[in-house]
């Protein structure tokens, strides 16, 4: 089961806003992604600098955050994608670029791997970083936070936002 509150709680810090909705069933990845670039473009015209701002979703929500990254090529933001590079790196999907300050965690017992073909077809990003992680519950080592990916992503998240 995947526990989105404790998953929530645990990103919280005191360091940065948390703002976390998680999507309903059956939510088109298009027109979730374009209203999620849309809420980011509200942030930044109400002064919050697009450096501070970091996307993030896990596995469909990883696929709707690349999308919300390919979006907002003109203000790029910083993206976290958990057990995110699975079909995204298909050639179905290879026009998706991401843009900014790139976070990619994925576990190795898990099909969606490295981000590294994503990354390479992105000339607009500014950094790239990748974490592998070997809890051996494949897709479902993202279903509840541990410490293997949050303890990083919270500390990336913070590196980028300073």
């Amino acid at each position: 089961m995947y526990e989105f509150p404790a998953i929530k709680e645990s990103l919280a810090d005191s360091e940065y806003s948390l703002i976390a909705y998680h999507r309903p069933k059956g939510t088109d990845p298009f027109v979730h992604a374009k209203l999620l670039a849309k809420d980011v473009r509200k942030l930044i015209k109400s002064g919050v600098a697009a450096k501070s701002i970091t996307i993030m979703g896990f596995s469909r929500g990883a696929f709707i955050t690349s999308l919300t990254s390919h979006y907002l090529e003109d203000t790029p933001v910083n993206t976290v994608l958990l057990a995110g590079c699975g079909r995204i790196v298909s050639t179905k999907y290879a026009d998706i670029k991401m843009n900014g300050a790139f976070l990619s965690v994925y576990e190795t017992t898990d099909d969606a791997s490295t981000c590294e073909t994503l990354k390479n077809r992105s000339p607009k990003l500014t950094s790239f970083d990748e974490i592998s992680i070997s809890t051996g519950k494949e897709h479902g080592a993202f279903y509840r936070p541990i410490s293997e990916w949050v303890v990083p992503v919270k500390q990336w998240i913070n590196e980028k936002s300073s």
